[in-house]
């Protein structure tokens, strides 16, 4: 579903769409409040969707949607113009599970709603970098025992604080040596005790309770 008020931006975002076989656009909406209002009949899996638009805009109306039990399986796409962080932030935190901008590449933005669509976050290394930054700017406080992160488990937390520095379930697995199933499982559990949408909001999370410090990057290089 292609949610912009600029009727010729809906266009171009629906012919990109659709030259993908495997992807259809089932319907468009001019509004965040027409967005709330028609997701829940037309019922899509991915919402591609304007921050800036006139009353309740995208971030707002991501929130609502993913409050809301029919439309709490919705996977969210920001599109804009503006690179800027305080759009990044808030639409991570509003549950948004990618951020993209308007110029991105045809091919790129087909391949990003694949990646949605099979449950991953798409965050961008600027936008990875970005938000790294954000944290890192910040005083480093104590950190949190893992006992006491949002009952996680130790090997949890020990998971969550490697998604926080960009690590791929596969280069968990390598790196912790357990199965990608395994890897899989805690990542999920995580997501479920921290009330994460996606793995978005887990590296969100990472730095918010400490696990990742200033410095840190991906330790596989």
């Amino acid at each position: 579903m292609i949610v912009d008020d600029q009727a010729v931006i809906r266009a171009g975002l629906r012919v990109l769409v659709d030259r993908d076989p495997d992807l259809t656009v089932v319907g468009e909406a001019v509004t965040g409040q027409h967005a709330v209002q028609l997701a829940p009949s037309l019922r899509p899996d991915i919402l591609l969707m304007d921050i800036r638009m006139p009353g309740l805009d995208g971030i707002q109306a991501t929130r609502q949607l993913l409050a809301a039990p029919d439309t709490a399986h919705l996977r969210v796409i920001m599109l804009t113009t503006f690179d800027t962080d305080e759009y990044i932030f808030d639409a991570l935190r509003a549950g948004a599970s990618g951020f993209l901008l308007k110029d991105t590449d045809p091919a790129d933005l087909r391949k990003a709603i694949h990646v949605v669509a099979e449950g991953d976050a798409l965050l961008t290394p600027n936008i990875t970098r970005r938000l790294i930054d954000q944290y890192t700017r910040q005083p480093a406080g104590p950190g949190l025992l893992p006992a006491t992160v949002a009952g996680l488990t130790e090997r949890e937390t020990e998971v969550l604080g490697l998604v926080g520095r960009g690590m791929t379930n596969g280069e968990i697995a390598a790196h912790l040596r357990l199965s990608p199933a395994t890897v899989k499982t805690h990542v999920s559990r995580g997501m479920t005790k921290l009330d994460a949408h996606d793995r978005a909001q887990l590296v969100i999370a990472a730095y918010e309770y400490g696990l990742v410090r200033p410095g840190e990057r991906n330790i596989t290089g």
